[in-house]
């Protein structure tokens, strides 16, 4: 979203050529990061990802409103999985903060700020069990991503 920023020039006219982004707060944002939510999910689905959970964590940590959680079968379906998900949020409009683990197709971090997707192969999912350590944060249905 954008919006035009009046500043005043020299002689007190309004220079209106300006644009910059606005910070969304409050009930936006948390719209903004479901909607984000919606789009990795969807992406992860296209790709057939399984067991995909996304999980509301805004009430107990700073880091992030939601993590998307998902595996896939190997590490090509991983890679698959990663690049369905830049494209797709990309095309949105949304910013990749930082990636971690690429290169080892077991467990790739995608961090959107508002959203932290985690794509793990089949074996570490289970082992670093994510699900169970954010067990507090609620699940969303997923009829409020579709």
């Amino acid at each position: 979203m954008r919006w035009a920023m009046a500043s005043t020039i020299g002689d007190g006219q309004q220079n209106h050529s300006h644009s910059c982004k606005f910070k969304i707060t409050g009930g936006d944002r948390m719209n903004q990061a479901l909607e984000m939510a919606r789009v990795a999910y969807q992406a992860l689905d296209e790709k057939k990802g399984e067991d995909i959970r996304v999980i509301d964590i805004s009430g107990i940590s700073v880091i992030g409103d939601y993590f998307v959680i998902t595996n896939g079968t190997s590490d090509s379906q991983v890679r698959a999985l990663v690049d369905n998900v830049e494209e797709k949020m990309h095309k949105a409009g949304y910013e990749l903060k930082e990636q971690e683990g690429n290169n080892s197709g077991t467990w790739v971090l995608l961090d959107y700020g508002d959203i932290i997707i985690h794509i793990f192969d089949r074996e570490n999912r289970p082992f670093y069990n994510l699900e169970r350590i954010w067990s507090d944060g609620k699940d969303v249905e997923m009829n409020e991503l579709s």
